[in-house]
């Protein structure tokens, strides 16, 4: 076996060869969904990713000899650590081979990374922070992954737990199987009557996304989404350009029918996005190097839109302003999202991800039927 190297990117090339790695470690896996090499290349690009404005990240590759093994990330997220007032570094787009010395001397340069930039806690994996794609599978292998959500092999926790990294936090994806209410079957009576009581009061009011008010929409999103958020384990604030960022990323698949603002004598206080889960048209058109994105982009539409090959919906984001947490509002939140599911015939709902130890939201999701199908691992090692 050649001798082991760690690389940092520096090169067009090296970050080539960091984008296109994942490729080789699922070569073969069913349930890995390939991103397009675009959006990739995008998400590691200073220049467009907006976390840049604010954020720092290196990129180093692990290499036998002139063969890329592994990838890693050390991030510095200056947001985390002022809000929270300490000195936490994190690591992400960790993947590697079944080669458990690289992933050992990958792991190993994060955290000498993570002293070196004055950390004193490595937390992992994220792309870039608690807001964007984070989490290692822990529990739940033998299915694809929910759109934005992460998937790994199952030798990567043995990884972790080998170095001395510790579990700082569960994430917890609740699936619901919606079809089940389409034969007669009630939603349960308990959260029929909560949403009843509710919608009883006069001041309240649940209204559907204005697509023809696009811009206003995502304004009232931004005044919403900090303020529901801060008090949450691991919260960074979203900048105005992350949002706008998101937003127009997700514009072209959003359907107006599944998102839902909630307001009190006009005033938004609550809202939730919930998108169909892309990842399945994308898995069937399985974008790959080589392989033109036009040509990728038309298998992708064709099993979307024609082949309708989309049996899930995920629940992105589901927020409230804490000053009207207990009066319902999540449950009202819930039940329509599953409504409109009904009428538009999707088998399946993914709640994700909720944090484990947020007792109100999974008390909601078990009310409507909703049970942990997998579980995603937020891990810490001391520097």
């Amino acid at each position: 076996m050649q001798t082991l190297q760690i690389h940092p990117v520096k090169t067009q090339e090296d970050l080539r060869a960091f984008v296109r790695f994942p490729w080789k470690v699922y070569a073969g896996d069913p349930h890995w969904v390939p991103p397009l090499l675009s959006q990739r290349s995008a998400l590691l690009n200073k220049a467009k990713n907006p976390f840049f404005k604010h954020g720092s990240a290196d990129f180093f590759l692990a290499k036998r000899g002139a063969e890329v093994v592994g990838t890693i990330a050390g991030i510095t997220n200056p947001l985390h650590n002022s809000f929270h007032n300490d000195k936490v570094g994190f690591f992400g787009f960790f993947e590697v081979l079944d080669d458990p010395q690289a992933a050992e001397a990958l792991l190993e340069a994060a955290e000498n990374w993570g002293r070196a930039h004055g950390h004193d806690v490595l937390r992992g994996p994220m792309q870039y922070s608690i807001n964007d794609e984070c989490g290692l599978l822990v529990d739940g292998f033998n299915d694809p992954p929910r759109i934005l959500m992460t998937y790994n092999p199952p030798r990567y926790v043995e990884y972790l737990t080998k170095q001395g990294f510790q579990g700082a936090m569960d994430l917890w994806a609740h699936s619901m199987e919606i079809e089940k209410f389409r034969g007669g079957e009630k939603l349960p009576e308990k959260l029929v009557r909560v949403v009843e009581k509710i919608k009883a009061r006069r001041n309240l009011r649940v209204r559907k996304m204005d697509m023809r008010h696009f811009e206003d929409e995502v304004g009232r999103v931004k005044k919403l989404y900090n303020s529901s958020w801060e008090r949450n384990w691991g919260f960074v604030p979203l900048t105005d350009a992350e949002i706008d960022k998101l937003a127009k990323d997700l514009r072209p698949i959003i359907d107006p029918d599944l998102v839902f603002f909630v307001e009190i004598d006009g005033e938004p206080v609550g809202f939730s996005v919930t998108l169909p889960d892309l990842n399945e048209p994308m898995l069937h058109a399985h974008p790959k190097p080589g392989t033109p994105e036009w040509l990728t982009l038309i298998k992708f539409l064709w099993n979307w839109k024609v082949g309708k090959r989309i049996s899930w919906l995920r629940v992105f984001t589901l927020g409230v302003r804490p000053e009207f947490r207990g009066l319902g509002v999540e449950a009202l939140l819930c039940y329509e999202t599953a409504q409109e599911a009904l009428k538009k015939g999707y088998p399946n709902v993914e709640m994700s991800w909720v944090l484990a130890v947020n007792d109100a939201m999974n008390r909601v999701i078990r009310l409507m039927g909703g049970k942990v199908y997998k579980t995603y691992r937020i891990y810490d090692k001391a520097l």
